[in-house]
């Protein structure tokens, strides 16, 4: 299964992106696919987080609009939502010491480890940063045939 990161939910989403229509494509791909494929929650946080953030854009996505952008995903009958369970922590910790990550990177070390727990093989994101946790194979499809 393929798990998609916050970064790429947000190109799919903002016209204004340079990477829009290959984000969109990619997602399209997924969505109406027959394959499973998924999204961590903590990605679905951090795309209302970034998209509505006046700092970020101008002018932001409205919030509703974030809101029915992610209601359009979750009627893909192939999405699964990834969150923790009990087995979570000791994935999270193998992420974090594997990974030396502190700060900014615990957030990414929480995705990676979500989706070891869930027995995802590959990451789609266009962050460089997953390639300091072992163990998870990091794709960016923005860029990668």
């Amino acid at each position: 299964m393929i798990a998609v990161d916050s970064n790429l939910l947000v190109h799919a989403h903002r016209e204004d992106s340079p990477w829009h229509k290959a984000a969109y494509a990619c997602l399209a791909s997924l969505a109406e696919g027959r394959a499973p494929w998924s999204i961590p929650w903590p990605c679905v946080h951090e795309f209302l987080a970034i998209v509505t953030h006046p700092c970020i854009y101008m002018p932001p996505t409205p919030l509703a609009k974030a809101l029915d952008q992610v209601d359009a995903w979750l009627e893909s009958p192939s999405l699964v939502l990834l969150s923790e369970s009990e087995a979570y922590w000791p994935h999270l910790s193998h992420a974090l010491r594997a990974g030396k990550a502190s700060g900014p990177l615990v957030h990414d070390a929480r995705v990676v480890a979500l989706c070891r727990q869930q027995g995802i093989r590959e990451l789609w994101t266009a962050d460089r940063d997953f390639g300091r946790f072992p163990g998870l194979r990091v794709r960016n499809p923005l860029v990668e045939p």
